[in-house]
């Protein structure tokens, strides 16, 4: 049943009275200084964006305040109206708090003194929450994981105006409320807390803000150094295990920006209360350069969406804005405003005023997105994330090779996937998570079953299929103790380059990948090669995959469709969910498909020997139409051993609806081929206007090893991993 503000009146009728503000150190807030938030206070309309902020915030709260107080007894899962309220209310106690200490208006304390007040009636007889199903349960939501959130926001809330109470009600609220839910997410969830996990990361920040705000120092403790206090759990250890020395999240993008909330929020409070921890530079510093590596995993403001993702996600969200403000209050990094400008908001503390305040004053800089190698591992040796960009502005072409570990419970088989972004748009894509998060009527927002079924196995992705069997054989704990290996990375212009290798994803094969990115006079984007060599210990089928985003426009060899039936190409291990719309045999020198998207053409010519290519869209076997349907295209060689897959991207021309005109519809390459020639791959690409490119790749990365090799009775020298050689230029560079 709810509980209304009808009721405390009633129930609580003797601990109504408000005192006038308490200035007492052991109730004053302590999350932020009182100082600062007086600075706050008195500046809070000067500057748009944090005015903006304000009244955003106060339109919240004074409709939540008309609507009244509304605590329901849990009963939803993800998505359904009790657990949707109960977000509703920790956001509006969070916010009513930061209004009170900003305006001064006590009715915003008072709303926050009693919704906290129902709360403490309703939560001590909750137990576990009765639509839990494999997650850890909750009390107020399905899972554990959403009431650490509440309790990371409602902290923060309870903080700014716990001062206001009386000693009854503040007694109250601290021993039914806030000891109660740390308890039951610390000591109660041991499993969950002492986890090196993003669930574990919302549980110690909110525990431990909670330690600090209750002046409970064996809360703040646990919530550093595990239930135990050993070290070997808490909130430092998930600082040393989950981020590589770059920044690098375990979980992949989407995950770390979800994570980097409590992580920046609980990094602030322990600056905050215990300077002498240095937590800023704790690591060298590992919570600043994660914020910086977080923009960078990012492409026109949207996440790369690698692992359990969902592809909608970017830089516009809460756990970013708090992110940004704090990331620029402890650096005056004027890059960080370039962002705050971009997504328009800040949040309503002293950093996010020092960002309004800033950025009114001009001194915003261009954030400087670039071509880097993220490793990926507590020591950066589980593999690597490659970012190569060809420029800095957000329809700038950008490759991604997915070179990574596992990614815990969240992670993909998928290793040496690849992604690629031109024109502003995705092109090569990631399927990302099947789930309609907190959509009800979908499973109640969890993950959709075909998210195993489909979206975690290896042909939802643009890599290599052995077998029609995922990597690792679908085993998790498998592939977390196996990581793709990073032989070389380059991100200077005009050849942008990586290699990695996987061994024992399948047993007795190996597999290398070179992904380049070729900036090529004449052409507005730049073309990409993608060379994949296998080695395997006996005959198997190998697939290649390529999800991609557009219209198919034509191929360049004859197709065998399917059109009075649609067969599906597999049983198992994601095949089941593909359809199978045409196949056709390439030859030598018209493997070519071309789509459209956005306006844009995308020809995709590949140069592998006897390869069959098969056509497919996502959406078989989904009776509840759970799977987006989206084309793909897939390489396949039957019996085969050792070989190599070599294909290209290129984007060219343009369709203008509007005046409706094409331009370049046709691929400028005339051709594509490859050979091994000693200890080196060398792929050949041949322009309609004569001119060529080759680009020669090295099985030995030591970037002093000398190389020679001979193609088409040219020979070829260079140092390092690569050497490409252009028509115009007879020297590698």
């Amino acid at each position: 049943m709810n509980i209304r503000t009808s009721l405390i009146a009633a129930s609580l009728l003797v601990l109504a009275t408000t005192p006038a503000y308490a200035q007492d150190a052991a109730t004053r807030p302590v999350l932020i200084d009182a100082a600062r938030l007086a600075t706050m206070s008195a500046q809070a309309d000067r500057y748009p964006l944090f005015a903006q902020e304000l009244a955003r915030t106060r339109k919240g709260v004074d409709a939540a305040i008309r609507a009244g107080i509304d605590v329901p007894a849990p009963k939803d899962p993800g998505g359904g109206a009790t657990h949707e309220q109960h977000k509703r209310n920790y956001t509006a106690l969070y916010g009513a708090g930061l209004l009170y200490r900003i305006t001064g208006e006590h009715r915003y304390a008072d709303y926050a003194r009693d919704m906290l007040l129902v709360y403490a009636k309703l939560y001590p007889t909750l137990g576990p929450h009765p639509a839990a199903s494999n997650q850890a349960a909750g009390r107020l939501f399905w899972q554990s994981l959403n009431d650490s959130v509440w309790l990371v926001y409602g902290i923060q809330g309870y903080d700014a105006i716990r001062d206001t109470l009386t000693p009854a009600q503040r007694q109250l609220i601290d021993d039914n409320v806030f000891r109660r839910m740390a308890a039951f997410l610390s000591t109660g969830s041991p499993k969950v807390f002492d986890r090196i996990h993003n669930h574990a990361t919302w549980a110690n920040a909110g525990v431990g803000m909670t330690g600090y705000v209750l002046r409970d120092h064996n809360l703040v403790e646990m919530a550093l150094k595990g239930l135990d206090k050993s070290g070997k759990a808490g909130f430092l250890r998930q600082l040393d295990q989950l981020f590589s020395p770059d920044g690098y999240y375990a979980e992949g993008p989407y995950y770390q920006r979800y994570a980097l909330h409590p992580f920046v929020i609980f990094a602030a409070a322990i600056e905050e209360n215990e300077p002498q921890r240095k937590i800023f530079a704790y690591r060298d510093g590992i919570v600043l350069k994660a914020i910086r590596t977080t923009i960078q995993l990012t492409y026109d403001g949207l996440f790369f969406p690698l692992n359990d993702a969902m592809p909608d996600k970017s830089l516009r969200t809460e756990e970013l804005y708090q992110a940004v403000a704090t990331g620029y209050g402890v650096t005056k990094d004027p890059t960080l405003l370039s962002i705050a400008q971009w997504q328009g908001r800040t949040v309503l503390s002293p950093d996010g005023l020092a960002v309004a305040r800033d950025l009114a004053g001009g001194m915003a800089k261009p954030f400087p997105f670039a071509s880097m190698l993220l490793r990926d591992g507590p020591n950066g040796d589980q593999g690597a994330l490659a970012i190569m960009r060809a420029g800095p502005g957000d329809k700038d072409q950008l490759l991604l090779a997915k070179n990574t570990a596992q990614g815990m419970g969240h992670g993909h088989f998928d290793k040496l996937n690849w992604l690629l972004y031109d024109g502003g748009n995705a092109i090569v894509t990631d399927y990302g998570a099947a789930r309609f998060l907190n959509i009800e009527a979908k499973d109640g927002g969890r993950y959709l079953p075909e998210n195993d079924s489909w979206a975690q196995q290896t042909v939802a992705h643009n890599t290599l299929v052995v077998g029609e069997v995922s990597h690792f054989g679908g085993n998790e704990k498998l592939a977390d103790t196996l990581a793709p290996r990073q032989i070389y990375f380059s991100g200077d212009a005009p050849t942008r380059i990586s290699t990695a290798e996987m061994t024992d994803a399948y047993p007795g094969v190996t597999f290398r990948r070179t992904l380049a990115q070729l900036v090529v006079e004449g052409l507005k984007s730049p073309i990409v090669i993608d060379l994949l060599r296998v080695k395997g210990d006996k005959a198997a089928r190998y697939d290649l995959p390529l999800h991609f985003a557009g219209h198919l426009i034509d191929t360049g060899f004859a197709l065998k469709s399917n059109v009075t039936m649609r067969p599906v190409l597999g049983k198992a291990n994601g095949y089941q969910h593909l359809w199978v719309d045409a196949t056709g045999m390439p030859g030598a020198d018209n493997g070519v498909v071309t789509w459209i998207e956005d306006g844009r053409f995308y020809s995709y010519r590949v140069a592998t020997p006897g390869v069959q290519m098969i056509l497919g869209e996502s959406g078989a076997n989904d009776p509840r139409f759970n799977l987006r349907r989206e084309p793909v295209v897939i390489q396949r060689l039957d019996n085969a051993k050792d070989a190599a897959f070599v294909s290209l991207i290129e984007p060219h021309g343009r369709y203008d609806a509007a005046s409706e005109t094409t331009t370049g519809s046709r691929s400028a390459v005339k051709a594509l081929r490859h050979v091994r020639e000693g200890d080196a791959d060398v792929v050949t690409v041949e322009m309609l206007d004569g001119s060529r490119i080759l680009l020669a790749v090295a099985e030995d990365a030591d970037p002093d090893r000398a190389h020679r090799v001979t193609v088409d009775g040219r020979p070829l020298a260079w140092k390092g991993h690569f050497g490409r050689f252009d028509t115009a230029k007879e020297t590698a560079r």
